[in-house]
């Protein structure tokens, strides 16, 4: 059975606390594994979570923060250590190019392991296979920062009723969908449309185009909320969001499930953020992430 979940590894921003380590996501999409951000100590709370260097079949990091990117010299380590068997590609922004080859290199060891690099450099699609479609968008942050978006292809649906009104049964319901017709009958004369699931990342940003961009009609959307809402002016100086204003991107852009994460060290009670999203007005699926938690891909609509 495939798997869609998301796994939390960290959920602190600049400063990791007794409870928060610094950020670290790893996103299950069926049979690979996309990591994201992976900041000091990932490599230790993917032991903690159960999450092997075996399950990473991509790493995106959204900016070169600390938090956001100081774990790369471990996992990528861990990668050629296990001799993990299927390459890996990474992608962050290319302006940190030698931010990413200091982190390759930190130290000396043995690659054995086929790490491709791929920079981005502008909005856009960077990925397409079977199962996804993998894109970026800029935002806005002191440093130059990419949001991503997973994005599956629409499918199609098949309708019992209208496969028995034409006759239609046994393996000739596998033909019609591989051939598109059979017999004078249409595959749209018998199923109807399925949307793909979509998937966003956000991390540090003020409000932007990107990040409405990107969560647009999100399944499930992991967004930063550094701050609360009555720190919303050191949230835009910083370049980062509060619960309030994550909570409206979310109610504006249709999303289903809601994680936030990236929490000051200043806030010591989660349920706040959980407050003012509510008041913001999002009545979706809602979720203030906590380290080495689990969430799971909202099922599809029927």
């Amino acid at each position: 059975m495939s798997v869609r979940e998301l796994v939390v590894l960290g959920t602190a921003s600049q400063v990791p606390t007794r409870h928060r380590n610094h950020n670290g996501y790893l996103l299950r999409w069926d049979g690979e594994g996309i990591l994201f951000d992976p900041g000091e100590g990932t490599q230790r709370q993917m032991l903690r979570a159960g999450v092997a260097a075996h399950d990473i079949d991509r790493i995106c990091v959204t900016h070169f923060h600390g938090d956001h990117s100081l774990g790369l010299a471990g996992v990528i380590q861990r990668i050629n250590l296990d001799q993990v068997p299927h390459p890996v590609t990474a992608h962050y922004p290319a302006s940190g190019q030698h931010f990413f080859e200091r982190l390759r290199y930190a130290t000396a060891y043995r690659e054995s392991v086929e790490l491709t690099e791929a920079p981005v450099d502008a909005d856009g699609v960077l990925a397409t296979t079977d199962a996804y479609t993998l894109s970026a968008h800029r935002l806005s942050h002191p440093v130059e920062s990419f949001g991503y978006r997973l994005v599956e292809p629409d499918g199609r649906r098949m309708l019992p009723e209208k496969l028995a009104e034409h006759g239609i049964k046994g393996p000739d319901v596998g033909r019609i969908q591989r051939e598109g017709a059979l017999g004078g009958v249409t595959l749209d004369d018998v199923s109807e449309r399925r949307r793909g699931q979509r998937f966003a990342f956000i991390m540090d940003t003020r409000l932007c185009e990107g990040v409405h961009v990107l969560a647009e009609g999100c399944d499930l959307l992991v967004i930063e909320s550094t701050f609360l809402d009555e720190d919303e002016r050191l949230a835009t100086d910083h370049g980062h969001l509060t619960a309030g204003q994550a909570a409206r991107v979310a109610r504006d852009a249709g999303v289903r499930h809601l994680v936030l994460t990236h929490f000051s060290q200043r806030y010591d009670d989660p349920a706040a953020f959980e407050a003012q999203a509510r008041a913001a007005g999002y009545e979706g699926e809602l979720t203030v992430a906590q380290d080495l938690g689990r969430v799971r891909v909202p099922t599809r609509h029927l």
